[in-house]
């Protein structure tokens, strides 16, 4: 029998549920063998469907068009007399208008112009969105909720680095710079990108930054990036890819990030 939350584990998976509900989902997942073989089976399609389909852009000149389009439209509507009408008026009995199939009117005036804008969406849009930035994003928000932040509490690199062994699937770089402002104040472990991704907590005034870590797998990390007020932060350093989540100042990240890096 299909466990009763599954159809909230599939919403989780696809970032449709906020803060509070992903908390509980993560919660019941921890107790539910049912539904976490659901995610890890949901995980291997998205990967699948990644490895073996392209991200196909747009032609330049196909963009151009829907652009010239999009013009058109406008100036057509702006050159229009605005006259009001009260009642509309009845079309012809035998007006070409009503005898023309709906494709035929779908492929005219405001039709074209939103489908040209819906296939510009479609081929354009996605290669500036990565799920990965989100999930970052959705697990730094969590991970300001009571009780989620920290795992392991501690200032101590030697205490936290070794409990990374036993609970993450990657050993991050761990250091403290309290005398830079960047104060270690423990870690702890997220599910990101299908793994159990190891996250190191610094403290900045009365900022948190989290600094993420996950197997690159190869994979090309997304570029920097601001969601939701949040600025995200990647780089590599040898098998791992880290990113650093805060709504502190970029600057200030970049500081943080500039210290581990080196």
């Amino acid at each position: 029998m299909r466990c009763a939350e599954s159809l909230r584990v599939q919403a989780y998976f696809d970032g449709e549920v906020d803060a509070i509900s992903a908390a509980e989902i993560e919660r019941h997942v921890e107790h539910c063998e049912q539904c976490k073989a659901l995610l890890e089976d949901l995980g291997m399609v998205r990967a699948a469907l990644r490895k073996d389909l392209a991200v196909e852009i747009a032609p330049s000149d196909l963009r151009a068009k829907i652009a010239q389009a999009l013009d058109r439209e406008d100036a057509a509507e702006a050159s229009q007399p605005m006259v009001p009408r009260l009642v509309p008026r009845p079309a012809p009995p035998h007006s070409p208008r009503r005898v023309r199939s709906f494709w035929a009117g779908a492929l005219g005036g405001v039709g074209a112009t939103a489908m040209a804008a819906s296939l510009a969406m479609f081929l354009i849009v996605p290669r500036f969105m990565n799920p990965v930035t989100d999930e970052l994003v959705n697990a730094h928000v969590r991970s300001l909720m009571p009780a989620h932040l920290i795992d392991v509490v501690s200032t101590d690199k030697h205490t936290v680095k070794p409990w990374f062994a036993g609970h993450a699937d990657v050993s991050p770089v761990v250091a403290d710079f309290e005398s830079q402002g960047y104060r270690l104040v423990g870690g702890r472990v997220d599910y990101l990108n299908h793994q159990r991704s190891a996250v190191v907590v610094y403290q900045h005034g009365s900022h948190v930054i989290n600094v993420f870590s996950w197997a690159a797998n190869g994979r090309p990390l997304p570029e920097n990036a601001t969601r939701s007020g949040y600025h995200l932060v990647f780089w590599k350093s040898g098998d791992l890819a880290y990113c650093a989540v805060s709504d502190t100042a970029p600057d200030e990240l970049s500081g943080l990030v500039k210290l581990l890096e080196e």
